[in-house]
Formats: structure tokens, sequence, C-alpha cells
């Protein structure tokens, strides 16, 4: 299993860049041990009448920082890995061929990239990207904002996570 990331709570006294870019490795890491070592199955699992799955939730994160590192902030030519017009939700719809494995190498790929695009990047640095097809046309948020917004969405996703990986193996904590 993937180590934990330092725990940003240890850091009380760091300054915002570092506290921001911990609070979010922490959480990446939890979130990618939470999804490991389970079985093809086990990575199906649906609770409920929510359709969502362990391997739903990696494909989806690897659309959400590939969104807001590649497409958003660095302004890059970025199509969507897991969905399209069809299917807006298609990374929560993997095909039987789809694997985990593939799923977490993808999400690392675009987890290395945030990294290298923010390193040493001001909290102040705003998006590159402009789109005008947003909810709100013109929009930059800083990288301070995005980087919160990536705490905030992984932080939400890890309970779905705990969840999902207790009902699949019991397995329960960070």
């Amino acid at each position: 299993m993937t180590a934990l990331a330092p725990d940003p709570e240890l850091l009380p006294t760091a300054d915002e860049p570092t506290l921001l870019h911990s609070f979010l490795e922490y959480y990446r890491s939890i979130f990618v041990r939470k999804a490991e070592g389970l079985t093809e199955a086990q990575v199906r699992l649906q609770l409920g009448p929510s359709e969502l799955t362990m391997l739903g939730l990696v494909r989806h994160m690897t659309e959400v920082e590939r969104g807001w590192f590649r497409r958003r902030f660095m302004a890059l030519d970025a199509p969507p890995l897991y969905y399209d017009d069809s299917d807006p939700d298609g990374d929560f719809h993997p095909m039987p061929t789809d694997t985990m494995p593939a799923a977490l190498a993808a999400l690392q790929l675009e987890i290395d990239f945030a990294r290298l695009a923010t390193a040493g990047m001001a909290m102040d640095a705003l998006a590159m990207a402009v789109p005008t097809a947003q909810r709100i046309p013109g929009w930059q948020p800083s990288l301070r904002w995005i980087l919160v917004h990536m705490i905030e969405e992984y932080a939400r996703h890890c309970g779905h996570a705990d969840l999902l990986r207790q009902a699949a193996d019991g397995a329960t904590g960070d």
C-alpha cells in the first residue's frame, strides 16, 4: 500500500503554500490507499441506490485533477479521459474492460503533472484558461483557490472511499 503523506496538522507553523500543498498531498495519499489492494469485484461494489464505485471515484478524481491543473490552470488542450457529451458522467460508468490499475496509473500521471505545474508558483497565480462555457464566464481562480478546492474534493471523496472500502473488505481508518 502507498505510504501516507506527512500529516499536515503536524506543520502548524508552515507557510501557506507548504500547508496547502501538504494538505492536498495528505488527502491524495489517503484516497489512493483506500483504492489499492481491492479485487475487481470490490472496486465495482455499489452501495444502496448510488452508482458510485471505487473505480468510478478514482476515474472521477483523475478527471478533476486533469480539469483543474491541465485544462484550467495551465490552459492545455487535454480532452476528458472518461466522459463525453453522450455520457457526461462517464467517469462513473467504467466498462467491463476498465481496471483499477489502469485508473490508478492515470490518476498518478495527473497528480504528477499537477505537482510539476504548481511547483514554486505563487498562491496568487491565476489560472491561464478563461473558458467561456463555464458557470461564471471569464472567472479565473488563483492557485490558492484551486488548491483549497482540490482539498475539499479529496476530503469529500475520501469519505465516500471510506464507506466503499469498509463495505468491500472491512478496512477502516486512514
